[in-house]
């Protein structure tokens, strides 16, 4: 019984991990909108660059995951890890849209 809950914590941690590093990409992005808006174009750059960064923590913590199942280690069914997940897929789509929002403001405000 030990070793599943060590398991079960062990997803548990790697689902805050993404959570908390997706969120912080959100952020990131927001704040390059809320720069873009103001045509801070080069500051819209810096925060989208950090998003990237927490999206990039967050799916690192994934797949390694995937890998030690991959590898043969078994995790018994987390649904905070689950939700973690679709957090990140849902926040890396945003980060996505974000930069292509700060491409558009960018040309509309050369025009």
């Amino acid at each position: 019984m030990k070793l599943m809950e060590e398991t079960e914590n062990e997803l548990l941690t790697v689902a805050m991990q993404i959570i908390i590093h997706a969120g912080n990409g959100r952020t990131k992005a927001q704040e390059a909108i809320t720069a873009a808006k103001k045509m801070e174009f080069a500051a819209a750059k810096e925060h989208l660059k950090e998003a990237k960064e927490n999206i990039l923590l967050a799916h690192k913590a994934q797949t390694e995951v995937i890998q030690n199942e991959a590898r043969g280690h078994n995790y018994e069914s987390c649904l905070l890890f689950t939700h973690a997940q679709d957090h990140l897929m849902t926040i890396t789509s945003e980060v996505n849209i974000t930069r292509d929002l700060i491409d558009l403001f960018e040309i509309v405000s050369t025009r």
